[in-house]
């Protein structure tokens, strides 16, 4: 069944887990999302019958904490040394989960299981992950970016969990995806609704935030393939 809140070219990019739990039951949702990505490299589901409606509000509370008492921090564009903070490509501030927490910990154990089940079906030698959560404040945005270079052999899969109740098409913020043989051609656009969840091979998809017009929370990681990680 295809999703109406996503706007894809390609109509088999989007999956309702909620709308088709039975037919999905078991992995059979990693079938069809380790398919996605080979087909067109990126995808987008529902998962709200993978992650419960607690575990989704628990994250959203406490990235609401860590936005109300400022822990969080200007995100950057790079890494290390190489760390910039410029404004005018993105505008997010960042906290990096480190999986201490109850939900964290359960956020984890998913995590692994994707991890697990993309290994499995698509051999992409997948090592670990990292996810921090993302805060976009009415105005902010994120320019139009890949998420890896190309033959760094770090970043292999991008994914987006989205933590925004009633989100609504006049709120912004939406994803925009573009296809990655021509990435002046946009593929999908997807709002930021709770349990929304976009992934997309790293080095492939071009995609951009659009500016929020309200508050926009959600969870970034990043499946890699090293085995070090790199200075945050």
């Amino acid at each position: 069944m295809i999703d109406q809140s996503v706007a894809p070219i390609h109509e088999t990019l989007s999956i309702d887990i909620d709308q088709t739990a039975s037919p999905l039951a078991g992995d059979q949702w990693l079938d069809e999302l380790a398919d996605g990505l080979t087909e067109h490299g990126w995808m987008t589901l529902d998962a709200g019958c993978r992650l419960s409606t607690e575990l989704l509000r628990g994250l959203r509370g406490e990235v609401q904490i860590l936005d109300r008492t400022e822990a969080l921090r200007k995100a950057g564009v790079g890494r290390g040394s190489g760390l910039l903070t410029d404004r005018s490509v993105r505008r997010d501030k960042i906290a990096w989960l480190q999986g201490v927490t109850p939900v964290q910990a359960e956020l984890f154990a998913f995590f692994e299981s994707v991890r697990l089940g993309l290994n499995q079906r698509l051999f992409l030698g997948l090592k670990r992950f990292e996810a921090h959560y993302a805060t976009y404040h009415s105005g902010d945005f994120y320019r139009r970016h890949v998420d890896s270079f190309r033959g760094r052999a770090s970043r292999v899969v991008s994914l987006v969990l989205y933590l925004n109740e009633s989100w609504q098409q006049t709120d912004g913020g939406v994803l925009r995806v573009y296809n990655r043989e021509n990435e002046n051609e946009v593929c999908g656009t997807v709002l930021p609704q709770e349990g929304r969840m976009t992934l997309f091979m790293s080095e492939e998809i071009p995609h951009e935030v659009l500016p929020a017009n309200r508050t926009r929370y959600s969870v970034a990681c990043w499946f890699r393939c090293d085995e070090v990680p790199l200075p945050l």
